[in-house]
């Protein structure tokens, strides 16, 4: 990881970002399905409420452990058991912003040879914190494009002006 700090910022935008793509939008459509088979937005939010606070153990464990094991989840599973649907998408983009600010101090407090320490995903085989982070990124920004889609499909993509904190 050549710049630990910009990483780590980039990572701390997550949380606004989250925030400022639900807000506004209409709380009697957040459990409707565009199509289906495919997520609501309740249970596309909450999906990434979920995936962040996995990640953020992981990476916590990453940090704190010597080679911990790092398990996988089934995803589509959390969201037919935990009932996903009915969380309300303002508060589960609530507590991914609180979540995203409590690692980004965790991760600040870090050394540069930190993200270099390693866990094994029961998956995916030998990660460091630097690909944890990076892959926490990735999958906001992963989700994000199909957020905005469920948006404009519902006919609620007009959004707030974003202003960057």
């Amino acid at each position: 990881m050549s710049d630990p700090t910009s990483v780590i910022d980039r990572y701390a935008e997550g949380g606004p970002l989250l925030q400022y793509a639900t807000a506004g939008f209409p709380s009697e459509q957040e459990a409707t399905r565009v199509e289906p088979g495919l997520w609501s937005l309740s249970e596309l939010v909450a999906h990434l409420l979920d995936a962040d606070l996995v990640l953020a153990d992981r990476m916590k464990r990453v940090i704190a452990e010597k080679d911990p094991v790092l398990l996988a989840f089934d995803e589509n599973a959390w969201i037919e058991r935990l009932d996903s649907r009915s969380m309300p998408i303002e508060e589960a983009a609530a507590l991914f912003a609180a979540n995203r600010r409590w690692m980004t101090r965790i991760l600040h407090n870090c050394a540069e040879a930190d993200f270099a320490r390693t866990g094994q995903h029961s998956e995916a085989g030998r990660m460091t914190l630097a690909e944890l982070v990076a892959k926490t990124i990735s999958h906001l920004d992963h989700h994000l494009t199909f957020l905005y889609a469920k948006r404009a499909a519902l006919g609620s993509a007009v959004l707030p002006r974003y202003t960057a904190r």
